[in-house]
C-alpha cells in the first residue's frame, strides 16, 4: 500500500509538472491530465484486495467530477450563444470610459459582486468574454484576464453560492449563509481592491482604441438584446433553482441551457437554413473549449484518485499534528489549494473536523472558505475560473506565475489580515 501511494504521488507530480510546462514542451496539458488522472486510478485499482469497492469509488468520484463538467459545458455554452448572437457588444456601448484604468476597476467591481451571485465561475466566463470585445492587445487581455481570476474568486468566497467549496460547507451545515456573508465580504472587498490598484498603475493614462463593432440590422439587434437578458437571466436563475429545488447546481445550468435551446429555436425559426445555422445551440457546443473541459476531467481524476486512497486525509491529520493552530491549518489549506483541488481539501477538512469540534459558524469554517476559495487564485489551474479562463485566452501557465500570482498572494495576505483583525476586534 505504501509503495502504491509512492507510485501515485509520483505520477501526480510528474503529471503537474509537464502541465506547468507545457508551452515549452509542446505536449498539450489535457493530454497530460487525461493520462495522469487514468494513471492514478490505474495504481489504485491494482495494488487493491477489492477491486469492485474502488470501482464503485471512481463511479461516485465520476459523478461528482461530471457534475461540475457539465455544469462548466453549460455555462459555457451559453456565453457562446450570447457572444454569436453580439449580445456582449451591447454591454459596450453602455461603457462609455476611454481610460484602460478605470476599465479595469469597473470590470473588477461587476465581477466581485456579480461572482457572488452567481458562481466565480461562470462570471469569469462571462467578463473574459466581454474583455475580449472590449481590448485588441493581447497583453492587456491577459493582464485583465488575470485580475478577473482573483475577483471572481474573492467574490465566491463570501457568498453560500459563489464558490463550491463555500456551497459545500453551507449544504454540510458548517457555515449559515447570513454569517459567511457578514463575516467575509470586508476580507475579500479589501483583498480584492488591492491587487487592482497595483495593477491599475500598469495602466495609467494609457487610452482605449476605438471598438470597430459590426453592422447589425434592427432585428439582429433585437435578437441580440433578447439573448443577453435571457442569458444573463438564465445564469441568476442556477442558483435560485438550486435554492428551490435543493438539486445540485449543475441541473440548474442543465435546465437553463434547454430554455435557452427553446428560446434560440422560436427566435430563428422563420430564418434562412444557413443564416440560422451560425446561431444554434450545436454550433454553439461545436466553438466552446472542449480541450479545457477534457483537461478539468483529468485534473479531477487525478486528485480524486488521491482522496480515495487515503492520501489527502493523511495530509490533513498531519496539519493537526503539526500546526496545532486553526488559522495556520486553515492557510496551508487554502495555499495547497492552488496546486490541489479546494473541492476535495475541504471535503477531507469536512470529515476530519465534525461540528463537535467545531460547531456551526465557528471561526475556522468562515476562514476556511476565505483562505481554500481564494488560495487556488496563486495558479492559474488552482481554480475552476483560472482553468477556464486559461483556455479561453491560452494563457501561459509561467507568464499567470510571474505576472498575477504574487498579487493574488498580496490579495490572500490582505484578506487574512483583514479577517483576524475582525475576530480581534469583535469576536
Amino acid at each position: 500500500m505504501i509503495m502504491a501511494t509512492t507510485l501515485i504521488l509520483i505520477v501526480f507530480i510528474a503529471g503537474y509538472f509537464l502541465i506547468a510546462f507545457e508551452h515549452p514542451l509542446k505536449i498539450n496539458k489535457a493530454a497530460t491530465a487525461l493520462i495522469t488522472g487514468v494513471l492514478c486510478w490505474t495504481i489504485y485499482i491494482l495494488q487493491s484486495n477489492d477491486v469492485q469497492a474502488v470501482s464503485n469509488e471512481l463511479v461516485h468520484s465520476f459523478g461528482e467530477i461530471a457534475s461540475i463538467l457539465f455544469f462548466l459545458l453549460g455555462a459555457m455554452t451559453i456565453v457562446e450563444l450570447i457572444d454569436s448572437h453580439n449580445g456582449f457588444e451591447l454591454i459596450t456601448q453602455w461603457i462609455t470610459t476611454k481610460s484602460k484604468s478605470r476599465l479595469l476597476f469597473i470590470i473588477v467591481a461587476i465581477t466581485f459582486f456579480l461572482s457572488a451571485l452567481l458562481d466565480n465561475l461562470t462570471t469569469a466566463i462571462v467578463m473574459v468574454s466581454l474583455c475580449a470585445k472590449l481590448l485588441h492587445d493581447k497583453e492587456d487581455r491577459l493582464w485583465f484576464a488575470g485580475i478577473i481570476i482573483i475577483a471572481a474568486n474573492l467574490g465566491g468566497a463570501w457568498s453560500p453560492l459563489g464558490d463550491v467549496t463555500t456551497t459545500m460547507l453551507w449544504i454540510g451545515g458548517q457555515i449559515t449563509a447570513l454569517k459567511i456573508i457578514t463575516a467575509l465580504i470586508l476580507p475579500c472587498l479589501l483583498a480584492c481592491i488591492m491587487p487592482v490598484v497595483l495593477v491599475a498603475k500598469k495602466f495609467k493614462e494609457k487610452k482605449i482604441t476605438s471598438i470597430s463593432l459590426p453592422e447589425n440590422s434592427a432585428i439582429e439587434k433585437r435578437e441580440g438584446k433578447i439573448i443577453l437578458v435571457a442569458g444573463i437571466g438564465f445564469l441568476l436563475f442556477v442558483p435560485l433553482f438550486k435554492s428551490i429545488t435543493h438539486l445540485p447546481p449543475f441541473m440548474g445550468m442543465l435546465l437553463a441551457l434547454g430554455f435557452m435551446w427553446v428560446l434560440t429555436t422560436i427566435i430563428h425559426k422563420n430564418n434562412a437554413a444557413f443564416y440560422k445555422g451560425k446561431f444554434t445551440v450545436t454550433r454553439a457546443l461545436q466553438k466552446i473549449d472542449t480541450p479545457s473541459i477534457l483537461f478539468f476531467l483529468g485534473i479531477l481524476l487525478a486528485v480524486s484518485a488521491l482522496q480515495s486512497s487515503g492520501i489527502l486525509k493523511a495530509m490533513a491529520q498531519g496539519l493537526s499534528n503539526t500546526f496545532k493552530n486553526d488559522y495556520l491549518i486553515a492557510t496551508f489549506l487554502g495555499l495547497l489549494s492552488a496546486v490541489v483541488d479546494n473541492v476535495p481539501l475541504v471535503a477531507a477538512s469536512q470529515g476530519m473536523y465534525d461540528l463537535s469540534v467545531y460547531p456551526t459558524d465557528h471561526q475556522f469554517w468562515q476562514f476556511l472558505a476565505f483562505t481554500t476559495g481564494s488560495g487556488g487564485s496563486a495558479i492559474i489551474i488552482g481554480s475552476a475560473a483560472g482553468v477556464a479562463v486559461m483556455g479561453i485566452e491560452q494563457i501561459n501557465f509561467m507568464w499567470y506565475l510571474k505576472k498575477i500570482g504574487w498579487l493574488a498572494l498580496i490579495a490572500f495576505a490582505v484578506g487574512i489580515g483583514v479577517f483576524l483583525a475582525q475576530q480581534y476586534l469583535f469576536e
